[in-house]
């Protein structure tokens, strides 16, 4: 049988037969293309995944990498006009650290031990006569001492009428932090700043004291962190007010394990951070058993101003009466680019090169503020720097700023809307107004990593000590974690703040003004209190 007889004879059927066949092969090219964009999705995936784990973490580009992807006209004129008139080179300044030893501070005590010759050694081997002091050498050591534990014993006396045998009068105790409890304000501030700042879990703190001997449970530190939050609540309440009166508002979240009875396994929580303005410098926690949008809908009840944030859905009700504008991170939206440049790398870096000519901007605002050299924790020259970075912005970002949306609109019609570059698009395109809402006041920053760095001490510390026990642990740390972020922030040194705070509220009246005992109001009375972070 020959190979043709398979094939009909008819024309209309041999028509049919190739509509059929060509729509077979459109449909396996159809499935061939998609596989190929998951394998590229895949492979996207997979360098993620390798950078992540190997990969320097630094997403730092230079400027001037747009260029690599310009038309070959403008290229060409560049070229001109750099072989016109040559570039300066603009090296920022920078202060080269210096080697030696650094001055040990003359706060610290100083214990002098002289050291002197032996009568025999003050003979003079060359005639016999004893030799006359004629100076002396002087070098320093940095000893370290540990800390102490004392007990502190209040004695009240007694007195009674021996005449007619009345009542006995006992002189009153002092309010305590914890009422009828063992720790003192030393004690309970130690606790707060060893878990919450140095992010020492309890039982670490109790091996600590164990040292000293002195046992202390780890159920019994929990109970006093507890009792502590509570007493130090109406100061929260108070800074969460304040920063609410903020002009803007940085906020973000971060997951932390909590532990469920109810559960085999631990269920995620929440710990949200709200960082107020320069007039409103606290940083504040919240804590949350879920990730929902209620948890900043309560805390956020009422404000007008401001919300720099990412682009959680949860925020789209506070901004829907108005009274909130959206900031968005241009952090976020840099984020995507970046992790295309592998894939996509021109229209990736091309991006890139925008958003970095974007921060450069931002960098040259912080330089004026140099150049001026204006304090900016003065009020009135705050507000000049805001001023200037506002027409700064204005005059130099927002150019920027419509042709990369241009530029946006274009790329998208030539990438693939799944791919990792077309998905960054469909990212910063609907949310247009909210990356160049920062260009309306030099008070807003261009992106939200404020928050972001006041979230590394509930992470930092969330790698020590694992997890919650509980949501009423969740709020006590949300509290504790407050005043020692809000410490940090206005250089305060946290012990003797919180020392001061906890020994002072007892005494105090429920309706009692403590605007005094905000960290930087407590600073200006107390400015040896003041501490420079490392970090």
């Amino acid at each position: 049988m020959s190979t043709d007889a398979a094939y009909p004879q008819d024309v209309a059927a041999c028509h049919a037969l190739l509509v059929q066949r060509d729509a077979t092969v459109e449909q396996h090219n159809a499935t061939i293309i998609q596989m190929q964009r998951e394998l590229e999705q895949l492979k996207h995936f997979v360098a993620l995944l390798q950078r992540k784990r190997f990969g320097p973490r630094s997403e730092k580009l230079d400027p001037d990498q747009l260029s690599l992807f310009e038309e070959p006209a403008e290229e060409a004129a560049q070229q001109e006009a750099s072989s016109a008139e040559p570039a300066e080179t603009v090296v920022r300044e920078h202060r080269r650290r210096g080697g030696g030893r650094n001055a040990l501070p003359d706060h610290l005590p100083r214990e002098i031990i002289e050291h002197d010759l032996s009568e025999e050694e003050k003979c003079c081997p060359g005639c016999g006569q004893e030799r006359t002091r004629i100076g002396s050498d002087t070098s320093e050591q940095l000893e370290f001492i540990p800390a102490s534990l004392k007990v502190i014993q209040h004695v009240r006396h007694k007195y009674a009428c021996r005449a007619c045998d009345g009542e006995v009068a006992r002189a009153p105790l002092p309010p305590q932090p914890i009422d009828k409890g063992l720790p003192g304000p030393g004690l309970l501030a130690a606790l707060v700043v060893g878990k919450y700042s140095d992010h020492l879990p309890l039982y670490r703190l109790e091996d600590y004291f164990a040292r000293h001997q002195v046992e202390l449970s780890r159920s019994t530190l929990c109970r006093w962190a507890a009792q502590t939050a509570e007493l130090l609540a109406p100061l929260y309440d108070l800074m969460a007010q304040r920063v609410r009166l903020s002009k803007n508002i940085h906020t973000d979240d971060t997951p932390v394990s909590v532990l469920d009875p109810n559960l085999p396994h631990c269920r995620t929580g929440r710990f949200w951070c709200y960082v107020g303005d320069d007039a409103n410098p606290y940083s504040v926690y919240d804590y949350t058993a879920r990730r929902k949008r209620d948890g900043p809908a309560k805390f956020l009840a009422g404000y007008e101003g401001y919300l720099q944030a990412d682009a959680f859905a949860g925020y789209d009700g506070i901004y829907a009466g108005g009274s909130v504008k959206q900031v968005l991170c241009w952090a976020h939206a840099r984020r995507k680019f970046h992790e295309a440049r592998t894939n996509q790398p021109e229209p990736a870096h091309r991006a890139l090169g925008f958003i970095a000519r974007l921060y450069a901007l931002e960098r040259k605002a912080k330089d004026l503020a140099k150049l001026e050299e204006w304090n900016l924790r003065d009020t009135d020259q705050r507000q000049r720097f805001h001023a200037a970075r506002y027409q700064f912005r204005q005059e130099h970002a927002l150019p920027i700023l419509d042709e990369f949306y241009t530029w946006l609109q274009e790329a998208k019609r030539d990438v693939l809307p799944k791919s990792p570059v077309g998905q960054a698009i469909r990212y910063a395109l609907p949310r247009w107004d909210g990356l160049t809402r920062y260009c309306e006041d030099g008070a807003l920053a261009i992106d939200n990593n404020l928050a972001e760095r006041t979230l590394r001490l509930c992470a930092i510390g969330r790698k020590n000590w694992t997890f919650l026990g509980s949501d009423n642990g969740g709020r006590t740390a949300a509290i504790l974690f407050t005043f020692t972020a809000s410490c940090k922030a206005n250089q305060v040194e946290p012990w003797a703040y919180l020392r001061d705070a906890i020994a002072r509220i007892p005494a105090m009246s429920a309706d009692a003004d403590l605007t005094l005992l905000l960290p930087d109001h407590w600073l200006a009375d107390h400015p040896k209190a003041r501490r420079t972070w490392s970090r």
